[in-house]
């Protein structure tokens, strides 16, 4: 990178317009309509979300829109007061129920892995809510407090994430494959008073054993009063009275009668967790009014959600996309969502094809890393399955390359389907940049034009705005309803993370060009987060948990180009004095590092080094172990680097 932009290479030609079939009856059907909206968004920014917001339920309407005076911290309908689980659940279940659903819609359709299936209509899962809510009461939950939720991909999960928005608590809901020490660190930051989690979850056919990871976790997290227990898989777990509870036991003696809270717009929603550059993952901290407003709306346009549609996203509810585009955005809107708790290739690679055709799927909302799976899988699975349910397909979680998307659209769409490639953040909340189904012409690759009052820029490192097709950072120059209020309890690396680089704009922490057609094509990440098959990982976290094994003395880890992850992490590793760089502690460092954090962090190659490529000042060149570890040319200013002989032995090794 350097002073003035990010170097650019990839051009893409092809251009998808809308079929005009779909666009007919699309809930914006033109160019022309999406330009007067997004203009109208951005000249009247208020007027327009408070339109959106009236769509919606209210305590108390609001009468303004944003508050920016105490910048960068935005506050959205302040004057407001709502309850974001009456809005997916109550709403849609009265005479005057507006929106795509009814009492008896159905709202989730679950399939695990071994192959139940279970249906919950809104009246259904409004009955679920309002008893968890009562079991959480009932176990000193009240309003502001933390419960932190470490499930499978279950119904309860969802129902445990509604319950604590009705009732006002903040849920952190920590991804079923993380570590017992990932749970304890999310646990202890974010002074949750109960764990609500499963015996077990199925994952190809094993066990993953949540409630023994709970166990080990709670014995490091002296502010957790309670945990209650799902029984999904059936395997022997250990109870400690008065503390652990079974789920079927409590839900049997509490009312199905619930009044959800009124809170104001500006009350604490959940805490998510995501990696850092430091070894610490930042609490991001999400709030009600807006949030609610930007995943309803979002989900509204981007998916064109119609009254028959069957909706699945398959991302997993410990992720930012299944808050939003599961658990909020989509039931706020009366839509029917499919929940799926398994692998995607099990038994056997088919399985998501099997479901959709089971199910009648007509929305896919899923990730870059998984359709590179499906290709290395091979034609033959989804040609094999009924997918002419399908009417719209959706990638999120990273760019995706070319090919990938054409395959996603021939042989996923069969041609006829329109893709959605989705840019946003664990930190923006909601979509902020992507195609409307009926109204924008796609280009491969691409995630083509912002959102509704989504104002963004690519800028050189001066600041100054980069030119058609030249790289540089995303920013975004104004603020928009759902995004990220600050980091739990460290407002100041908030600040300093987002609003330092470019005073007064969001740097989103991504390179990206704008085309000559001002289409945005995002090129990743600009600082050490990787992505890897879909998780945006901190590469300091798994280096300190390298560095946590009593037989390293230091490590870098980097990411590397692979076609199936999109990036696969590479570990440079020294050893202390006395130790050997063996296969054997190979081995051993991998395991430990699935231990620490969870398989899905565990490093693709490990390389021992005496030494590491350092400054003068002692810091660790990362850019040119990335170009080691690529295989590509070592090149660029290494005028800091202490000693030129650390990097040819590096090259050497890896010949």
């Amino acid at each position: 990178m350097s002073q003035a932009s990010i170097e650019s290479v990839s051009r893409e030609s092809r251009v998808f317009p809308p079929q005009a079939d779909f666009a007919r009856d699309a809930r914006v059907g033109t160019r022309q309509a999406y330009d007067e909206m997004h203009r109208r968004s951005l000249e009247d920014p208020d007027g327009f979300w408070l339109e959106l917001a009236r769509e919606l339920h209210w305590f108390r309407a609001p009468t303004q829109g944003l508050d920016w005076s105490g910048a960068p911290h935005a506050k959205w309908f302040a004057d407001g007061t709502t309850n974001l689980a009456y809005n997916c659940l109550d709403r849609h279940l009265g005479p005057s129920a507006s929106g795509l659903a009814g009492p008896n819609k159905a709202a989730l359709i679950f399939e695990g892995e071994p192959g139940d299936v279970q249906v919950l209509t809104y009246r259904q899962l409004h009955r679920e809510v309002c008893r968890f809510s009562n079991v959480l009461g009932k176990l000193g939950v009240e309003k502001g407090d933390r419960v932190a939720i470490y499930m499978g991909m279950v119904p309860e999960a969802v129902i445990a994430m509604l319950a604590c928005a009705r009732i006002g608590a903040v849920h952190t809901v920590i991804f079923g494959g993380f570590a017992a020490e990932a749970v304890r660190d999310r646990v202890n930051d974010a002074q949750a008073k109960v764990v609500v989690t499963q015996d077990g979850a199925w994952r190809r056919g094993q066990v993953v054993p949540l409630k023994e990871n709970v166990d080990r976790a709670l014995a490091e997290t002296p502010g957790v009063r309670h945990t209650v227990v799902l029984r999904r898989t059936g395997n022997p777990v250990a109870m400690e009275p008065g503390r652990d509870h079974f789920w079927h036991d409590v839900i049997e003696s509490v009312s199905a009668k619930h009044e959800a809270a009124q809170l104001d717009a500006e009350h604490p929603l959940f805490i998510l967790y995501t990696s850092g550059t430091t070894g610490k993952p930042k609490g991001v901290l999400h709030t009600t009014g807006g949030y609610m407003v930007g995943t309803y709306a979002t989900s509204r346009y981007v998916f064109d959600l119609q009254p028959n549609d069957t909706y699945w996203c398959t991302a997993d509810v410990g992720w930012v996309t299944g808050h939003s585009y599961i658990a909020y955005g989509p039931l706020a809107n009366g839509a029917t969502c499919m929940l799926y708790e398994g692998a995607p290739n099990h038994p056997d690679p088919g399985r998501f094809w099997s479901i959709i055709e089971r199910h009648g799927v007509s929305i896919l909302y899923t990730a870059p890393t998984a359709i590179r799976a499906f290709v290395k899988w091979g034609d033959r699975y989804p040609m094999a399955h009924d997918l002419s349910s399908l009417r719209l397909l959706g990638t999120v979680g990273e760019p995706i390359n070319p090919e990938a998307w054409m395959w996603y659209r021939r042989v996923i769409g069969n041609e006829r389907c329109p893709i959605v490639d989705t840019w946003w953040q664990t930190e923006t909340g909601a979509m902020m940049m992507t195609p409307l189904p009926g109204a924008i012409a796609t280009k491969p690759g691409s995630c083509c034009v912002p959102f509704f009052g989504v104002s963004a820029k690519v800028l050189r490192e001066d600041g100054t705005e980069a030119g058609p097709n030249e790289g540089g950072l995303l920013v975004v120059d104004r603020p928009w309803p759902s995004m990220m209020r600050t980091v739990w309890g460290d407002d100041q690396r908030f600040a300093d993370t987002y609003w330092s680089r470019f005073p007064g704009l969001y740097f989103t922490g991504d390179g990206a060009r704008r085309d000559e057609d001002g289409y945005f094509w995002v090129m990743g990440r600009v600082d050490d987060v990787v992505n890897v098959a879909g998780h945006r990982l901190g590469t300091a976290e798994v280096e300190s948990a390298l560095v946590a094994h009593r037989s390293v003395a230091e490590a870098a880890v980097v990411g590397r180009p692979d076609a199936l992850k999109g990036q696969a992490l590479v570990a440079f590793v020294t050893v202390k004095a006395g130790e050997l760089p063996t296969k054997e502690l190979k081995a051993l460092l991998l395991e430990h590092v699935a231990q620490e954090i969870g398989k899905f962090a565990r490093p693709d190659d490990i390389r021992f080094t005496d030494t590491l490529p350092k400054t003068r000042s002692g810091k660790i060149m990362r850019r040119l172990l990335k170009e080691v570890a690529s295989g590509g040319e070592v090149k660029g200013d290494m005028t800091t680097l202490e000693d030129l002989s650390v990097l040819a032995k590096l090259r050497a090794d890896d010949e």
